[in-house]
């Protein structure tokens, strides 16, 4: 059997010692042995080079030497607490021999060696933890501090709707306290619709990455509030459970201006009723229920019997009071899906849909409706203390199916109500075959029309156009029928039968050709050679597809100066194909000729469509210049519209000026150019011209 060497225990015990001792003094980290006096009596090779004290000069030091934060007079209760909880760990400062402090994070431990007490340290410098630390607490404190200023609210929220984090200045905008959303699912926070609205937004920002523009809407103490939603996905390893940051921008004020433009664009700003635009709308869905469900339904004029008087008695105020009284009046009478509509003025229509299957029965009920409301507009009313006794004129038609358009049924209402006002006023009347005596006399003029052209039947007029100076900057053409029999016929009369035919191509192409002579005449002639003649072009003309070419013809032909010619076009010019239109506005322009946007604020397009125009010039409709300086709607109007013409770089002009007072309050709102019976009515080109030596007219 082999002889194994023995070692002996006291050499194994030694060979420890050596080892441990070696450990310690090449250790990474400082180390140091207390006696139970608190003075050191060993410190390693680290602790050396950290602190800048050599072996010997660390066997004269103590603990309060190497630690500025260690009371010394309370190293007796720190060493009974170290010897009944042998290891200890703490965060506290050393001082190097240069007096420079540095963070240490610090293992104390109680040692029993050779019948002595030690408290053995082990020391490591933590600056550079500590200064990311500061760095980080910096960082995060900045971060807060930018979050806190956006008035946007910020959260962190997984997949299935659940709040991670909840950042933002604006905790009066949360759906409950920050606190209270921490852990919580959005189902839980948030009203049904807006919860739906941002899983929707969740789902959308998991498979593309982001979503934008859901809108959530939640009612605070504050009141209604709305929030635009943004949603990004964040970009981390954890495919399976992702988070998402998501952005609440509060846009409530924006709301509130779409809610104004739009009560604006579609409802009465006095009764608050639905106004022409959005009556021809539920106008036109009426007529195509009606061909799918076989139901017929009635219109309603209604027309306020001598409310002029009402208005030249009392005053404007009164007879706002009145309409008021008057729009809630017929809306008690009917039922709350049919639209009470005020047209302006005294003009009120109730449509009312889906009243029955055969005619009979429904001129029944309507009659009965129909007189109803007579009854109750003529009950008197109270204003403002004054007792005023009103009554209306009620015109019927109904309709079935859509065999007549929009347009002709209100007319057709019309007529009727002008029947009763014919017969006495303060009662209802349908529109009857009796009535087509009257559309037989529109046919007559209409045939006699087609001969205005090629019988030298028509006639240019000029209205002069001025600016704040009055000087004479030009005209409007407008055309007038001089008949052979019944003599001067009113535009009113014969322009709409025109533009319901096709006549409106013949007499625009003849307006636009003497328009253009005229202009050359004017070209020679240094008194008029500077001067805009603005010409009305019908929507049917401006859709030809050789319009452009013309005007280009005309210009070419007579020799005119391009930007001497004006271009009026109304609002339903732009109604059928917008790409064509603004197409052709653009050639338009390229070729010099300035574009005017006619009776502006009166028909269907203007807010909408007003943006995506070239236009050059926006006329302010005579229905709003007429009455602004007694109606505070008109007055308000107006304003609007020459704020926001001048916001879009556009000129504007008033027309329908035909007083002092008119004028001082357009030029006082900044319209600086004006047309009007103030200062001309249309008249032949011979007058027009004795106008121009003569241009101060105040």
């Amino acid at each position: 059997m082999d002889n194994q060497p023995c070692v002996e225990p006291a050499n194994q015990m030694e060979s420890q010692l050596q080892l441990s001792q070696f450990a310690m003094e090449n250790a990474f980290i400082e180390i140091y042995w207390l006696d139970s006096h608190a003075r050191i009596c060993y410190a390693n090779k680290q602790a050396c080079e950290i602190t800048g004290y050599s072996k010997d000069e660390f066997l004269h030091l103590t603990l309060a030497d190497l630690d500025p934060n260690f009371p010394i007079d309370q190293w007796e209760s720190h060493w009974a607490s170290l010897k009944l909880k042998p290891t200890q760990s703490f965060e506290t400062l050393h001082r190097r021999k240069n007096g420079e402090l540095f963070p240490v994070e610090v293992v104390a431990n109680y040692v029993c060696f050779e019948g002595h007490e030690y408290n053995v340290g082990y020391a490591k410098d933590i600056s550079e933890r500590k200064l990311t630390e500061e760095r980080l607490k910096i960082s995060n404190q900045r971060f807060e501090a930018l979050l806190q200023a956006v008035p946007d609210l910020m959260f962190e929220i997984t997949k299935d709707g659940y709040y991670l984090n909840v950042w933002g200045g604006r905790n009066d905008m949360l759906a409950a306290p920050q606190h209270q959303l921490i852990g919580r699912c959005v189902k839980e926070t948030l009203p049904e619709a807006a919860a739906q609205e941002v899983m929707l937004s969740l789902a959308e920002a998991d498979l593309t990455g982001h979503s934008s523009g859901r809108q959530i809407k939640l009612l605070l103490p504050q009141g209604e509030c709305w929030f635009e939603l943004s949603v990004a996905k964040q970009s981390n390893d954890n495919i399976k459970d992702p988070a998402f940051i998501v952005l609440s921008r509060d846009i409530t004020a924006r709301k509130l201006a779409e809610e104004e433009i739009r009560n604006l664009a579609f409802y009465d700003a006095l009764t608050g009723l639905p106004n022409r635009r959005l009556l021809m709308d539920r106008l036109r869905l009426a007529l195509s229920l009606s061909v799918r469900n076989n139901y017929y339904g009635a219109v309603l004029f209604l027309d306020l019997d001598r409310f002029k008087i009402l208005n030249d008695t009392l005053g404007h105020d009164y007879g706002d009071l009145l309409l008021l009284e008057v729009a809630a009046r017929i809306q008690h009478c009917v039922r709350e899906t049919d639209t009470v509509a005020r047209l302006g003025g005294d003009e009120f229509v109730v449509l009312l849909e889906e009243i029955d299957e055969h005619a009979e029965h429904t001129s029944q009920k309507v009659a009965l409706i129909a007189e109803k409301i007579r009854e109750s507009l003529s009950t008197p009313f109270s204003l403002n203390g004054n007792e005023y006794q009103s009554t209306p004129s009620i015109g019927v038609c109904l309709y079935s199916g859509n065999e007549v358009s929009v347009d002709t049924l209100l007319k057709h209402a019309d007529m009727a109500m002008y029947q009763v006002k014919g017969s006495g006023r303060n009662g209802v009347r349908f529109f009857d075959p009796a009535m087509q005596q009257i559309v037989e006399t529109r046919s007559a003029l209409e045939a006699d029309l087609r001969h205005a052209v090629p019988g030298g039947q028509l006639h240019l007029y000029y209205q002069l156009q001025v600016d704040e100076n009055l000087q004479a900057l030009g005209a409007e053409a407008l055309v007038r029928w001089i008949h052979p029999v019944k003599g001067m016929i009113s535009p009113m009369q014969f322009i709409p039968i025109a533009e319901e035919s096709t006549l409106i191509l013949d007499i625009g192409g003849w307006v636009l050709d003497t328009a253009c002579a005229q202009l050359a005449l004017w070209s020679a002639n240094a008194q008029t050679r500077l001067l805009t003649l603005a010409v009305n072009v019908s929507a049917q003309q401006f859709k030809q597809p050789g319009f452009v070419e013309h005007i280009t013809d005309l210009l070419l032909a007579y020799h005119v100066d391009p930007a001497r010619l004006k271009l009026e076009l109304t609002e339903s010019v732009v109604l059928s194909d917008m790409n064509d239109v603004v197409a052709k506005m653009h050639a338009l322009k390229i070729l010099g000729v300035s574009l005017s946007m006619d009776d502006f604020g009166t028909g269907y397009s203007s807010l909408s469509y007003l943006k995506k125009l070239p236009l050059d010039q926006i006329k302010i409709d005579q229905s709003f210049v007429r009455d602004m300086t007694i109606d505070q709607n008109d007055q308000v109007m107006v304003q609007a519209i020459i704020g926001m013409t001048k916001n879009f770089g556009l000129n504007v002009i008033a027309e329908g000026v035909e007083t002092e007072a008119q004028l001082n309050l357009l030029k006082h709102m900044g319209c600086l150019v004006y047309q009007g019976y103030l200062f001309s009515k249309p008249v032949p080109v011979e007058q027009f011209l004795k106008l121009l030596p003569h241009e101060q007219f105040n």
